[in-house]
């Protein structure tokens, strides 16, 4: 019977493979593979083996290590369908202009305490922050020996020994497994342990010599009910190993307003369990999550009574309240306090009897404090500690290494800045430094000099100071004082109460940085001037003045001047005078004295170059320095620049640029029609602002050589003279056909070279064209001196067509930018000759 059994089986395998490769939707049937599985375990490999299958896909396990996944079960939660607006305080924008400066503060800060209040968010519940899916019970959970087996329990029996076999038995719904050759087993009321146990017992009471292996193979599922307040209450259908917290992640979690910590298991109407999610998420204790069985309830009721903690705490939240729990419970939940906290002065906001908000001010540090109940409402605001530093001295400046440094005592400015080239910067100022130290609990200040370079060089010097806490050095240096002035200054004014002096002093004058300076202790006049960098070049050290106001309460104030000679003050401290607040000290200048000045001569000079000028030199003089011309100079094309007129020319170019932009803006407001485009005039505004004036003023080398005195001219800085040689061009430029240079023939005339450049075009402006002579000088055609001498043109000349404004537009100041246009680039061409 088995041989012809086996026969029949082989002949059912090989079909289905001949089959299995020609449509591959062709599997065996689950008749066929109980069949194969009836087989010793060697006559499984040798069919697998002869026709090349594997023996998983007929025995229904797998050949290699499964993949175990959990499959996602909750998705994320749609935050706009249940989630609670978040409402941002909105400050009142309707307050009279005339609230002050106070009540603005005050109403910031309460501002402020609400937003904070309202950012706080409840804890725990964004660990539910999803929405359930399909259930899929997780595959990779060890099944516990507690575990009571249930109808519908995979039972996996292995036996090996004389006889090699594995069933798989399923627990009927009379809670018994049907085992083949010994019946009908009971397992009801069984844990896996026990069912375990009995069944092994009854495999080696029955079967001599055979082992066995017992495991459990795939679970029953139940159902179970989730109601309260949960995110989706209904009925699901869960593994049988599933606990309390398992179910609420299969509903979706606990809504808005369901309880963390009183989430009820009932099972035939009674309560059997309680779980505090607060204990697994803040202590990682699972003991309350008991396991599910079918029917059970997971009840979640409505929260109870909250504290809000806000302020420095580690985790500010919204926290449930349960069993009249303390301060000292409630930090505990928001995990301790922040290293900034200050809690000796934290407060709580709670609703009175009479339902008004209240503030009571309770010490974290003290036992009454911590042992505080905690009421429904109650908001806890622990606040921060003072940001200032006690025991430390700053340093700030001109230094390596800028900071607070910790103070010991009897520390002096030389034991924090030890040397000079290792502490301070390369442009640090030995001789000007501050030592700024507060002498009372508002902060005030007083301020001492130092020289560093004698406090550190010198540590007996009177200027290695004792510090105290709270000291502040301000190291200054040789190119910016401003910047570290600033804030002290500042901090002078606003100590500055009831009518008290400002202990600031102000030096004008031909000093390195003049301008306002703190009024040190035992300051004089001196020192201001250590502060101030020292003297410039050119000081008059005989006299110096001084401004004081006298304040009087029955005269009133009186200005007094007083006349010191420097060089005493700085060399002989007995002539020294001490200082005053709103001292003011004026350095003068020597008489005639002058910075260097220096005028560039280039060109057909002896020696070309740059010369040192001084106040009253002309243009003679200089010429005379530079050996005279040579013999290919041209003197009447020579080019002279100065800085000031290029300044003044620079300044009429943007007034002209802005007449201009205005005249297009009023034309475009009346009813004339515009016959310049938008952008013409555009282009026309943006040439003007691009014109790079030269600043030429206009010589006459000529007549100064020939000794005229009216041709001469005072220098001033940064004057430029150029030279050029012999010119023998002349060059017609502007509105003509063809603008070109012409070589200079004697005795042709002005309309003879228009002619040679083709002529006028048709927009060129005949009544307006004029000639820059070769000295920057402009002649006009029409003047009767010209018609007398025949129009003759001189080398180096260049004749201007201009365009007709009047052909194009009503704008005339258009010619006026032709004219610098041609007058510059002239100017431009003389020089580049060079």
């Amino acid at each position: 019977m088995l041989h012809k059994t086996k026969n029949v089986l082989i002949a059912g395998l090989s079909a289905v493979i001949i089959l299995s490769t020609q449509v591959q939707a062709v599997t065996p049937s689950p008749q066929m593979i109980e069949q194969f599985k009836q087989l010793p375990k060697s006559e499984q490999e040798r069919i697998a083996k002869q026709y090349g299958i594997d023996p998983s896909m007929l025995s229904g396990s797998t050949s290699g290590q499964a993949q175990i996944s959990n499959p996602q079960i909750v998705t994320p939660r749609d935050v706009n369908s249940k989630s609670e607006p978040n409402h941002d305080p909105v400050v009142d924008q309707s307050e009279d202009e005339q609230t002050n400066q106070a009540t603005k503060t005050i109403a910031k800060t309460e501002a402020t305490d609400d937003q904070k209040q309202s950012e706080l968010k409840r804890f725990g519940y964004d660990l539910f922050a999803g929405s359930p899916t399909t259930f899929a019970p997780v595959s990779d959970v060890p099944v516990p020996n507690e575990y009571m087996v249930g109808p519908g329990d995979n039972i996996n029996v292995q036996l090996y020994g004389k006889e090699n076999n594995n069933y798989q038995l399923i627990v009927g719904r009379d809670g018994a497994v049907q085992f083949p050759d010994l019946g009908p087993i009971s397992l009801v009321g069984l844990s896996f342990s026990e069912a375990r146990v009995l069944l092994q017992d009854k495999i080696a009471q029955s079967m001599i010599g055979i082992n066995s292996s017992i495991t459990m193979g795939e679970l029953r599922s139940i159902r179970i009910f989730v109601a309260g307040d949960a995110y989706q209450p209904g009925s699901y259908t869960v593994s049988s190993l599933s606990t309390i917290t398992q179910a609420l992640f299969v509903s979706g979690g606990i809504n808005e307003i369901g309880s963390l910590r009183n989430i009820q298991l009932k099972r035939a109407g009674k309560a059997v369990g309680t779980l505090d999610l607060y204990d697994l998420l803040m202590r990682g204790d699972s003991s309350g999550d008991k396991r599910l069985q079918s029917g059970d309830v997971v009840f979640i009721p409505t929260a109870g009574a909250s504290v809000s903690v806000m302020g420095e705490v580690r985790r500010p939240a919204i926290y449930e309240l349960k069993n009249s729990e303390t301060m000292a419970d409630v930090l505990k939940m928001a995990s301790g306090l922040n290293p900034g906290a200050y809690p000796k002065a934290s407060v709580i906001e709670r609703y009175s009897d009479k339902a008004v908000k209240t503030v009571v001010n309770v010490d974290l540090t003290a036992s009454s404090g911590l042992s505080t109940f905690a009421k429904n409402g109650d908001v806890l605001n622990v606040k921060s500690a003072s940001t200032r530093v006690e025991n430390a001295i700053t340093i700030a400046g001109a230094v390596i290494r800028p900071g607070k440094y910790q103070w010991t005592n009897q520390i002096k400015v030389a034991d924090l800045l030890p040397s000079i080239w290792g502490n301070l910067t390369i442009t640090a100022d030995l001789d000007y430094s501050l030592l700024i130290r507060e002498v009372n609990q508002r902060g005030d200040i007083e301020i001492q000099r130092l020289a560093l370079g004698k406090a550190i060089t010198d540590p007996h010097s009177s200027y290695n100071l004792l510090l105290k806490p709270r000291d502040t050095i301000v190291v200054f240096d040789y190119e910016d004082r401003e910047a570290l002035l600033t804030p002290i200054i500042s901090k002078l004014k606003n100590q500055s109460r009831f009518g008290d002096a400002v202990k600031l002093v102000n030096i004008n004058g031909n000093v390195r940085f003049p301008g306002q300076y703190p009024l040190t202790m035992n300051a004089n006049v001196k020192e201001l001037l250590i502060a101030a960098g020292g003297l410039e070049e050119g000081s008059y050290t005989l006299s110096a003045e001084l401004t004081r106001q006298n304040i009087s309460e029955t005269d009133g104030v009186s200005i007094e001047h007083k006349q010191l000679s420097l060089s005493e003050v700085m060399n002989n401290e007995a002539t020294n005078i001490p200082l005053q607040s709103r001292d003011t000290l004026t350095v003068r200048t020597l008489p005639d004295w002058q910075d260097n000045r220096w005028i560039t001569v280039k060109g057909e000079v002896k020696f070309p170059g740059t010369y040192s000028i001084q106040r009253g030199e002309t243009l003679k003089d200089v010429i005379s320095r530079a050996g005279g011309y040579t013999a290919d100079a041209s003197l009447k094309s020579a080019v002279f620049l100065r800085k000031s007129v290029k300044d003044k020319e620079q300044l009429e170019l943007a007034k002209l640029s802005d007449e201009l932009r205005r005249e297009i803006a009023a034309k475009a407001l009346t009813r004339d029609t515009p016959t310049v485009g938008y952008a013409d005039a555009q282009l026309m505004l943006k040439e003007l602002e691009n014109i790079q004036v030269v600043g030429r003023l206009v010589v006459d080398l000529a007549a100064l050589d020939l000794g005229i005195d009216e041709a001469n001219l005072a220098l001033e800085d940064e004057d430029a003279l150029y030279v050029p040689h012999n010119s023998q061009t002349v060059s017609v430029m502007g509105q003509v056909q063809h603008p070109s240079t012409h070589r200079f023939k004697d005795g042709v005339t002005f309309d003879q070279y228009l002619t040679m450049a083709g002529g006028s075009r048709k927009r060129a402006d005949d009544d307006r064209i004029y000639i820059i002579k070769a000295d920057g000088s402009v002649a006009l055609p029409n003047e009767s001196h010209w018609f007398s001498s025949g129009g003759q043109m001189e080398p180096g000349d260049t004749i201007i067509v201009p365009l007709d404004t009047e052909y194009a537009d009503s704008l005339t100041i258009w010619q006026q930018a032709t004219t610098i246009l041609y007058n510059s680039a002239i100017a431009v061409a003389a020089v580049a000759t060079l």
